[in-house]
């Protein structure tokens, strides 16, 4: 598969320890499609490392999946917050942000595809240890990574952040490799207590090693600092928590750590 690279981006973080991040974007395509990433990498760590891919909420490839990205570069992963609608499209209204998840998420063609095509990318990166992978994703992106999980992409574990839980796609015995962690707000309308119970009941009954971790009185969106923005501007039901995003936050990083620790 093709690649371009643009030029790097000029990326001198104010922390000390952010000092050798970098971050390019990258141009690549599945199905004929242009998709527009971003890969951070700190290029003060010597030899390869596990790579992540970052899967962005319903309002697209924006500033805060790309945040995420310096943030797993300053672990020591390389990074690459990927593209699923496609030329770099972002929504500013809960309309388009609609129109485009539904595109990708009725669509399993389209999804597996256009995630396949990030994994090759970020392989085939000259920091990554081949085939050592890992998945995060938040809202949309949340619902992505573990319906690849579900269908045994080959990703040593997943992270899903306020996601939607139900799927046409059943976790399997001997098909989901994946180690899976979710967390989601125990007030989050759009993640209702069945749709925990219906997702807990299928990760039990295929096997997967997985937790949920629900937070009491925390709304959609969690871990994003603009969603009190969001949630004023559109009247949906989303709320940053400052302590919900720092303990996930925690948590993940030490699942990371359990995955790849060799």
């Amino acid at each position: 598969m093709k690649r371009w690279l643009a030029l790097p981006l000029a990326l001198l973080l104010s922390s000390p320890a952010l000092a050798e991040i970098r971050g390019e974007e990258v141009r690549y395509s599945a199905d004929g499609v242009n998709l527009h990433g971003y890969i951070a990498w700190d290029d003060s760590v010597s030899g390869p490392r596990p790579g992540v891919i970052v899967v962005h909420e319903w309002w697209g490839h924006n500033d805060y999946v790309r945040d995420r990205a310096r943030q797993l570069a300053a672990l020591g992963y390389t990074a690459l917050a990927v593209d699923m609608f496609g030329d770099g499209r972002t929504a500013d209204h809960p309309d388009n942000a609609g129109a485009f998840a539904r595109e990708v998420a009725q669509n399993a063609d389209i999804r597996r595809s256009r995630f396949n095509a990030a994994m090759d990318v970020l392989n085939a990166h000259p920091t990554v240890k081949n085939d050592q992978l890992a998945a995060l994703g938040y809202c949309f992106g949340g619902s992505v990574v573990l319906n690849m999980a579900r269908e045994g992409a080959p990703l040593a574990g997943v992270v899903a952040y306020h996601a939607g839980l139900a799927s046409p796609v059943a976790a399997q015995a001997g098909v989901t490799q994946s180690r899976v962690r979710v967390f989601n707000g125990a007030a989050d309308p759009m993640v209702p207590p069945e749709q925990v119970a219906a997702f807990e009941a299928e990760m039990r009954a295929s096997g997967v090693d997985f937790a949920v971790v629900n937070y009491d009185g925390v709304l959609h969106g969690f871990t994003n600092p603009g969603a009190d923005a969001f949630a004023e501007r559109f009247g949906l039901p989303l709320g940053f928590d400052e302590a919900a995003d720092s303990d996930s936050w925690a948590q993940t990083q030490s699942f990371l750590q359990e995955l790849f620790a060799q």
